[in-house]
């Protein structure tokens, strides 16, 4: 097939509706319903089970225990009813139900093999997974004070790394699964909510520096209920050209059958404030005076045509027409002046319940999060609401909707932006008075000025939802069909006053900018479930359409007649520009697992993507993936073995796709309007030129995957281990090839270089204590992924200065650097590996140095009860990850220039002394080779991510007064750091995936935050 055809599709569509609301209309009429009671408990010590899940066989009904372990169900069906009863950590009950009340025990399993974890377009019980799946309790992460959900799962799952590469509320997370695959595609992995495919690429338009704003905080974690991250192929290939970073899939807050209404409400208080120790460490006034002395007049000695003396340096007595002594001099600490206690407020209420036919979640929030330094804001207002209705036992549909408004007082920070608030308080010397002595500004962007003035807004409107209808067709065998949306309108503004350095120029600056993305996705699924004897067999089918269009109109205005004008209709010139952008995607997919009695498994995965964005000669690709399990737990040699509760091996083997990160048009030969003809007299008519070439034979990625694992539980369950290890191996990765100039053209788009990916991954979860009154559990992770390219035709360097360096046989992210050794105690002059006799040194002097990614990284979570307290904690780390600290770059190299990191203050002075920082001049290597390993830094870490201390109200008292649950709670979050780095090793200074590793300067590091909260359940 080489065409999209998507009209025969739509037909197909509305086919299958028809059919649907026709069944719909013959399955309308029901009978009268019967009911089932009973009380589910705990076979040992018979105490209630709340939350059990409670079925009727043959049917969709199904319930869950109340607080007492009661529940009542209704069908449609007649006696005898056969009902299911399940919960997670309990051995799962088949029983044929009376008319009395039916009295249900279950046995504990301590693994929790039947947990419910959500997969691919399905579920399955955790103990029959044959992928590599990860599962976090959004319980577990969702108080952390962060805008969005992603940066809330550091260190919580295996094979999941996480970064925050900034203290500004809002800004995009770096994410990734089991490693990076590609350099120009994206590596993040596909994020989906309720079934609907979320846009994770920010629609920011404005140049704030580097950093771009993240799209996952539009959704209020609050309504999450979990989390599952799908890891190897044969979890991901099922999403085939989406699946090749890993899969998020997050399932929001849902109400129950025959369930009481239930009220929840959150409220949080609280503030966050620096870290003190992650702060950039400035010279005092005076000493930054001395240091800016002894550089000009080391500069002069060393070059004498400069006239640099000690007569004429620059803090020399006032009446010599200096500035003043070193000694005279003050401090002005802007950064302090900066800071501030962030305000944290957050309010969340969620309302769910049902009856026999409907079930049902209201959630509405609100968070307000202010920045640790002044000015800087991130607000979010939400509104979730999710119902599933049966209309029979065998037909029912069901939506999910969120709208959501968030609001930005956006941060320009990174590297070098004009009017950063962040890099105006860092970058001004210390000596420099906050005004000059009449008053007006003093530098170029003066940090109170700002604060002032500061007027960067972005309004995002999102919605998110799906509405589905589903009917069984057959005994086991059921029809699903779905559409999701996920629209964007994200609108931004900009104005810049006379009192700013971009504004004074110009007689103000404004700017506006309006994106709208919208990305709508339509599937049908057709699953078959059927047990005979002790084989039980699973298919699934199904086909997908998904088209992707992004809008986007910008203005600009300078000249305005004074301040008080800041709308660009009143600007005396005026800019604008339009741009559009459009793809769409067809898949078909498939899937058949099969078990031999919960001991043999077996699965495979086929999915057929075709993409517009690719040539005609490779449209479609085909992802297959294939797995197996072995549950030797179950054999005979080992199945009486009372301390082994659960052994199971796996093993897959997968192929997926990317797309993403590309233009939408990157295969296609393309013209641009606005080439005006050269050779009219007067003004050029408008006309067309070449802007492109195409390639017809462009291509998916494609990365195959190898993962063999095994999961381990035993004593009860109180010790569940799982480990894996895996290859992935990424083949025909899109890059922009150069072509000779001849052509007319730099570089095409190409399927060049290949990517391997190899790692391991452990994680153990323990029971420490369960008695009556305490509990201790406990909860460990460790990943290790070492990232290889195998194959590029030409070295690729990014960033200002090549500081990090793409290159055949080593890892992404890789610094490219000159290798000081040591400074000479005779001299200061930095002495680097392969200098010639004289000092010098070439490019083929440089080496590549460590990388920034980690050698491993992850998570330790201890979690304690005692009666009604509890206390959790959590830590994150990695290690053997560098980084290159581009603020000691900048503020130690030139102490004339602005501010001084402390750092500065160990130069060599003197014959003898040992020191790595040279002697201050600007003449020769001392201070000259930008890519100077002296600035390259171990940035592994150790962070007490989250300390919680809560207490929950006796139960006794909360019947008096008709509330089921009261928690009060303290939540302290980045409260301990320990580290070698010089600042928050998270931060980067851009967002570009192929440029990490570049840290601290302009980027606000990570807060502490500190918050009390009340939790009330109705």
């Amino acid at each position: 097939m080489s065409k999209i055809d998507l009209s025969v599709l739509t037909k197909v569509r509305a086919l299958v509706v028809i059919f649907l609301l026709t069944t719909i209309v013959s399955y309308g009429q029901q009978s009268e319903s019967n009911s089932i009671s009973g009380k589910v408990i705990n076979s040992k010590t018979k105490q209630p089970l709340e939350g059990a899940t409670v079925s009727v066989v043959g049917s969709t009904n199904e319930v869950l225990s109340d607080n007492t372990g009661s529940f009542k169900i209704r069908t449609f069906k007649k006696p005898p009813y056969t009902i299911t009863v399940s919960y997670i950590g309990y051995k799962t009950k088949v029983i044929v139900a009376g008319d009395g009340l039916n009295t249900v025990e279950l046995d504990e399993t301590g693994a929790e093999l039947s947990e419910v974890v959500i997969v691919g377009y399905g579920t399955q019980r955790k103990g029959d997974l044959t992928g590599a799946v990860a599962k976090v309790a959004a319980a577990d992460v969702k108080k952390i004070p962060v805008a969005s959900f992603d940066a809330q799962l550091q260190g919580k799952a295996s094979g999941l790394q996480v970064l925050t590469n900034s203290g500004v509320p809002g800004e995009g997370i770096f994410v990734r699964v089991r490693g990076t695959t590609s350099i120009n595609s994206s590596s993040d992995p596909l994020y989906i909510v309720d079934g609907v495919f979320l846009n994770n690429t920010s629609l920011q338009t404005m140049n704030m520096g580097g950093r771009t704003t993240s799209p996952i905080a539009d959704i209020n974690p609050a309504d999450i209920e979990s989390i599952e991250i799908l890891k190897d192929a044969a979890a991901t290939a099922i999403y085939g050209s989406r699946g090749a970073n890993g899969v998020v899939i997050v399932t929001t807050k849902k109400g129950n059958y025959n369930a009481k209404p239930k009220v929840t409400l959150d409220i949080s208080q609280g503030w966050v404030q620096a870290d003190k120790s992650t702060l950039p460490k400035l010279a005092s006034g005076p000493e930054t005076a001395t240091l800016a002395n002894e550089y000009w007049i080391n500069s002069g000695i060393d070059k004498p045509s400069l006239n640099q003396t000690y007569a004429n340096r620059p803090f020399r007595p006032t009446s010599e027409g200096g500035k003043g002594l070193p000694e005279e001099q003050g401090t002005y600490d802007r950064i302090n002046d900066l800071l501030r206690h962030g305000h944290l407020q957050e309010y969340n209420l969620g309302i769910q319940g049902g009856n026999a036919t409907s079930k049902y979640y209201f959630g509405a929030g609100f968070t307000d999060q202010e920045a640790f330094f002044k000015v800087i804001k991130f607000n979010r207002a939400s509104l979730k609401f999710n119902f599933d209705q049966k209309l029979t036992d065998k037909i029912s549909f069901g939506l999910t909707n969120s709208v959501s408004r968030s609001y930005r007082n956006q941060a320009r920070t990174g590297d070098g932006p004009q009017v950063s608030l962040w890099n105006s308080a860092v970058s001004a010397a210390t000596y420099t008075p906050k005004y000059g002595t009449d008053g007006t500004s003093t530098g170029a962007d003066n940090t109170y000025i700002l604060i002032d003035n500061y007027d960067v807004n972005t309004v995002t409107l999102r919605y998110i939802g799906s509405v589905y209808g589903e009917a069984q067709l057959a005994k086991g065998l059921k029809f699903r069909t779905s559409f999701n949306l996920d629209y964007s309108h994200y609108d931004e503004s900009a104005y810049w006053n006379s009192q700013t350095s971009i504004g004074k120029a110009v007689n103000g600056q404004a700017t506006s900018a309006l994106t709208q993305n919208s990305t709508w996705i339509n599937e049908q699924t057709l699953s078959y479930q059927k047990s005979f004897g002790a084989h039980n067999l699973t298919l699934l089918g199904g086909n997908t359409i998904q088209s992707n269009e992004i809008t986007a109109t910008t203005a600009d205005g300078q000249g305005f007649a004074n301040d008080n004008y800041k709308k660009i209709s009143a600007a005396s010139v005026r800019t604008s520009s339009e741009s559009w952008t459009k793809y769409t995607l067809v898949s078909f997919f498939g899937r058949a697992g099969y078990n031999y009695q919960n001991k043999y498994y077996a699965e495979a995965t086929l999915r057929a993507d075709a993409s517009s964005k690719f040539g005609s000669n490779n449209r479609w690709g085909y992802f297959p993936a294939f797995s197996a399990g072995w549950r030797l737990s179950q054999e005979s040699f080992l199945k009486n073995e009372r301390w082994l509760n659960d052994l199971k091996l796996r093993a897959s083997y997968g192929i997926t796709g990317n797309q993403e990160g590309i233009s939408n048009f990157a295969s296609r030969g393309l013209w641009s309007g606005g080439s005006g003809y050269a050779d009219v007299a007067g003004t050029p008519l408008a006309g067309i030129g070449p802007l492109q070439l195409g390639n017809k034979d462009l291509k998916w990625e494609r990365t195959s995957q190898v993962d063999l694992g095994f999961d381990l539980a035993v004593l009860d369950g109180r010790v569940a281990v799982t480990f894996d290890l895996y290859s992935k191996y990424t083949s025909g990765l899109l890059l922009q090839k150069p072509i000779p100039s001849a052509s007319g053209f730099g570089t095409y788009w190409a399927n060049e270089g290949e990517i391997s990916n190899k790692g391991y991954e452990f994680s153990i979860t323990t029971t420490n204590i369960r008695s009556k009154d305490v509990t201790w559990t406990t909860s460990f992770n460790i990943s290790g992924n070492r990232n290889r390219i195998e194959k590029l035709p030409s070295q690729l360097t990014r960033y200002t200065r090549d500081w990090v360096i793409m290159k055949q046989g080593y890892s992404m992210n890789s610094f490219w650097l000159y290798d000081q050794l040591y400074v000479d105690p005779k001299t200061g002059a930095p002495v680097f590996d392969g200098q010639d006799a004289n000092g010098n040194v070439t490019a083929n002097n440089r080496k590549i140095m460590h990388s920034a990614y980690p050698k491993f990284y992850g998570g330790l979570t201890n979690t304690i009860t005692y009666k009604d307290f509890d206390l959790g904690f959590s830590f994150s780390y990695q290690y053997g990850n560098y980084s290159v600290n581009l603020n000691r770059y900048f503020r130690e190299r030139n102490p004339s220039s602005g501010g001084v990191d402390t750092k500065a203050l160990e130069r060599w002075q003197k014959s003898g002394d040992v020191t790595d920082v040279p002697r201050f001049t600007s003449v020769g290597n001392n201070y000259t080779i930008d890519q100077s390993s002296r600035y390259l830094e171990d940035a592994s870490f150790i962070r007490l991510k989250q300390l919680s201390v809560g207490y929950n109200l006796p139960k006794a008292l909360l019947s008096r007064i008709k509330l089921s649950n009261v928690r009060v709670y303290f939540l302290g979050t980045n409260l301990w750091l320990l580290t070698k780095y010089t600042g928050d090793p998270e931060s980067n200074v851009t967002s570009d995936p192929t440029s990490q590793g570049i840290g601290s300067f302009g980027t606000p590091p990570q807060p502490m935050g500190f918050q009390f909260g009340l939790n009330v359940t109705f």
